[in-house]
This record gives C-alpha cells, sequence and structure tokens, in this order.
C-alpha cells in the first residue's frame, strides 16, 4: 500500500469522527460510559467477524499482551478521561484542550524514525488548532478558571494518550489492523465496569435512538479505529494530525444540515483555518 492512499484510508477516520457528535445527539439520554460499551461492543465484534473471514485470527494470537494493553489504554483511556474532563470543566474550554492531540501527534511524530517534522507541519498545525478553538469556544465558552483545573488536567491527560497512542502505533507497524477488534472488545468491557460504578443505566428509549447508537459503532466508534490504524502506521502522520482538525469543522456543518446547530461567520472562518493549515502542512510533506 502507498503512503497516500493509507494517509487517504486514515482521513476516513476523520470524516466518520465528524459524525460522532450528530449521533451521539441521537442516542441521548444513554449516559456516556454505557454508550462507549454498547458501540466498542459492535466494532469489536464485526471487525473479529471480518478477521475470521479474511483467515486472520490465527495472527491475533501471536500478538503479545503489551500490545493489547497498549492498544486498549489508548482508546479506553481517552474516552474515560475525555468524559471525566467534561464533568468536571466546562465543556467549551475542556473540548478545546482536549482537542491539542492533533497538534501533539505533529509535535510528536518528529521523534518518529524517517520523519521529519518542518514549520510548515507546525504552522499548518496551529492554523488548524486556531479554527478547532474558533468553533469549540463558540460553543459557551466563559473562560477559564481556576476551579475547574483538575477538569483541565484530565483533558490535557486526554490529548496526551490519543496523540500518544498514535504516535507510538507507528512504532507497531508490524502489527495486523485486525489487533484493533481486540482493543475494543477489551474497551468495551472496561467501559461496562465502570459504568456499573459511576452511572445509572438507561437504554435508548425509541428506535431512533437504537439506529443512533448501532450507526455510532459501526462508524465513528467502530470502522474509525481501524482506518485511523492504518493511517497512523503507513500513511503520513503530519498531514493526519492537521487534517483532523476538519473533524470539529464537519461534524458542526452535520450539525446545522440536520437542523440541530444554526451557521455562522465562525464556522466560515474556521474553515478558512482549517484548510489553509492542512494545505501548508501538505506542501511541507511533499519537500520531504
Amino acid at each position: 500500500m502507498t503512503k497516500s492512499r493509507a494517509t487517504a484510508i486514515g482521513f476516513v477516520a476523520v470524516l466518520l469522527w465528524s459524525l460522532l457528535a450528530l449521533f451521539t445527539v441521537g442516542s441521548a439520554p444513554t449516559p456516556p460510559l454505557l454508550l462507549n460499551t454498547i458501540c466498542f461492543s459492535i466494532g469489536g465484534v464485526l471487525g473479529l467477524i471480518w478477521t475470521w473471514r479474511s483467515g486472520g485470527l490465527r495472527q491475533l494470537k501471536e500478538i503479545p499482551w503489551t500490545t493489547y494493553l497498549f492498544g486498549t489504554a489508548g482508546l479506553f483511556g481517552y474516552h474515560a478521561l475525555y468524559f471525566s474532563a467534561l464533568r468536571m470543566a466546562p465543556a467549551a474550554e475542556a473540548g478545546l484542550i482536549a482537542y491539542l492531540w492533533p497538534l501533539l501527534i505533529v509535535l510528536f511524530s518528529g521523534l518518529l524514525p524517517g520523519e521529519h517534522l518542518r514549520i510548515g507541519h507546525l504552522f499548518g498545525a496551529c492554523l488548524g488548532f486556531a479554527g478547532a478553538a474558533v468553533i469549540i469556544g463558540g460553543a459557551g465558552s466563559t473562560g477559564f478558571q481556576t476551579n475547574h483545573l483538575p477538569g483541565y488536567g484530565l483533558a490535557l491527560l486526554c490529548a496526551l494518550t490519543w496523540s500518544g497512542y498514535s504516535v507510538l502505533s507507528r512504532r507497531l507497524g508490524n502489527t495486523p489492523t485486525s489487533s484493533v477488534a481486540i482493543f475494543c472488545i477489551a474497551t468495551a468491557i472496561a467501559s461496562g465496569a465502570l459504568h456499573l460504578a459511576v452511572e445509572d443505566t438507561v437504554w435508548p428509549p425509541s428506535a431512533f435512538g437504537w439506529a443512533s447508537v448501532i450507526a455510532l459503532g459501526l462508524g465513528p466508534v467502530g470502522l474509525a479505529f481501524y482506518v485511523w490504524d492504518i493511517g497512523v502506521k503507513q500513511g503520513d502522520i503530519q498531514i493526519l494530525g492537521t487534517a483532523s482538525y476538519a473533524a470539529p469543522l464537519l461534524s458542526t456543518l452535520a450539525l446545522v444540515v440536520a437542523g440541530i446547530a444554526a451557521p455562522s461567520w465562525g464556522l466560515a472562518i474556521a474553515a478558512v483555518l482549517i484548510t489553509g493549515g492542512a494545505c501548508i502542512a501538505a506542501r511541507a510533506s511533499m519537500k520531504t
């Protein structure tokens, strides 16, 4: 597989994550950890079926347990920290800190063998972050407050967890993508245990709610992690990091199309910043 094709496959994850907010709204009032449990179960089971049909089950037995621990820590750790951060701090500020992960991916990628971090990569990622800030900050930001520092800290750990998982996955290039199925199953089990400890069980109340949950499990919390695995292992991780800022933009556009959010000038400004940042990063990669 060529590097450009792997990058394109990885970007499919960004497109799928842009539907996360839309389907999450449809799944209300199911609590987040229960939602995690259901969705990762769907994604994991489908991954195992695909692995079985492609004759790759034997490969799963040969993967070290430390790899499974690493993958589960990445998927479960990110979501647990994210949900906890949003409970302990305002959503706008915590979400913005958590969305430092694309910028951190670009920065950390410079430490990988064979990768070269250029000014264009960094400048493009910063523009993307500015675009994300315009969108997320417009969701009711009240400014950073010291009493919410624990929540901000968890949000930063969230960003470090996902960026670290994505960059270090590059070092596991020989590990088959089918291993993500086990990551998903383990994450579902861990999420289910935490759900029973801290949440009330509220199932989707309607067919539309269940349809939203299933759609989440098939796409943003399912297929997305498999294609992301291909992208970060075999594609241009710096372009993927910068392009990931398209997720909040596309997510907001999806909500606008669905009539849940209203269009604004901020959305247009964010689109220019994010698109410009991605183009600058791509141009920098062409020079390597």
